[in-house]
């Protein structure tokens, strides 16, 4: 079914807990949903959200329409509508139409802006096994499931892969948009396939995990050829009955095995949410995206420059080898030291503010802060970190303009 809203405030809808309002807001909850919705969308301009975890809204209010997919709704007719986009997938082709995108849990967006379209939504929430291995289980997962929901069932039911992603805002189709990734593990490393609609086509079609093209916090669907073009509705997910724990990341190992010598797939998991429960803030409570920025690969000889203006020995500053161009090694360096090393952890500039445990988040501290404020707060840590060490920081949240 669809459920059509008027003038729709969507602070419930992006995790940054914003005041961002869209002329109208559409929920589906199916693929048959979905097409019937189509025609009368891609006439005008669709921007799909799913969740809102990760975008943020600029300057006001969204003059579009904005369809969420939430498998299992209601319905109203559509009328005539403004321009669309669908947050959680999409591309070129069609942009002059129905600019539409898909992300799915509204946890990595940032809304700068009023959107000169339609928000849509996908919910679809189903989470059924499909195959049944000795070792492996294939399961199909609506683009609208909670991710966390899903780590939750996996965990439940002892089956390992997603439990390192645990606690990560926002929907399975945002997952498989931004290939989100946490203590070792990305989205990457369990899926299967990806179902999606294509809206040059008008049909649906399966990407294998392959020709998702995945890469760090990137993917085919974010390309100049896929972005704005296919709508994600559902992902099959591998997961394994006879795995081990991957606790290379931090001091994850030795959190987890000082209690559990041989933890199961819901003693990481719970180890998972403790740890991020320190570190970062509890979306329900406060707006936040998540982690803001991505973490720079650079070459060595940049990496020699920023220890050198650290004033410290190269063991103490905080790296990680990377293959880089050529296969050459290169050094990921934690945003977060940077933005650290520059002072920022804990600021507070208007409404938005720096996250006083985790340096990479940047939060809506007042609870009412505006879009123009969260990106005079980036662009100041941007410009800041740049400055002192010629590295320039892009951002992992999603800029929606």
């Amino acid at each position: 079914m669809i459920r059509t809203f008027q003038h729709y405030d969507l602070r419930d809808r992006n995790t940054f807990r914003m005041k961002v309002y869209c002329r109208t807001f559409i929920e589906y909850d199916s693929e048959d949903d979905l097409q019937e919705l189509v025609p009368a969308l891609l006439p005008s301009p669709v921007e799909h959200i799913g969740g809102s975890s990760n975008s943020i809204g600029q300057r006001g209010d969204y003059r579009g329409l904005s369809p969420e997919n939430d498998i299992g709704g209601g319905s109203d007719s559509i009328g005539n509508m403004a321009p669309l986009k669908h947050i959680g997938g999409g591309s070129n082709p069609i942009r002059n139409t129905a600019r539409l995108k898909h992300i799915g849990g509204g946890s990595n967006l940032l809304f700068t802006g009023d959107f000169p379209g339609t928000v849509l939504h996908s919910a679809i929430r189903h989470i059924e096994v499909i195959s049944d291995s000795d070792d492996e289980v294939l399961v199909r997962v609506g683009a609208g499931v909670e991710f966390d929901k899903l780590c939750e069932w996996a965990a439940g039911r002892s089956l390992w892969g997603p439990e390192n992603l645990s606690h990560i805002p926002g929907e399975a189709g945002a997952a498989a948009v931004q290939n989100i990734g946490a203590y070792g593990v990305e989205a990457k490393d369990i899926i299967k396939e990806v179902r999606a609609f294509d809206l040059v086509s008008r049909r649906f079609l399966t990407f294998s995990v392959e020709e998702c093209n995945y890469g760090y916090r990137d993917s085919f669907f974010k390309s100049p050829e896929g972005k704005d073009r296919y709508i994600i509705t559902g992902i099959v997910f591998a997961f394994r009955r006879n795995g081990s724990p991957i606790l290379e990341y931090g001091n994850l190992r030795e959190t987890l095995l000082s209690r559990c010598p041989c933890p199961t797939p819901s003693d990481v998991r719970e180890t998972i949410i403790s740890i991020r429960r320190t570190k970062l803030p509890e979306v329900g409570e406060v707006g936040s995206a998540g982690s803001f920025f991505k973490n720079p690969v650079v070459s060595r000889e940049v990496f020699g420059n920023v220890v050198r203006i650290s004033g410290r020995d190269e063991a103490s500053v905080p790296h990680y080898p990377v293959p880089g161009p050529g296969g050459e090694p290169w050094v990921k360096i934690p945003a977060a030291w940077l933005i650290d090393q520059c002072g920022w952890k804990g600021a507070v500039r208007g409404g938005a503010g720096v996250w006083p445990s985790q340096p990479l988040v940047i939060i809506n501290a007042s609870g009412e802060a505006s879009p123009e404020e969260i990106l005079a707060l980036e662009e100041c840590i941007r410009m800041s970190v740049s400055d002192r060490f010629g590295i320039v920081l892009s951002p992992e949240v999603e800029h929606i303009q």
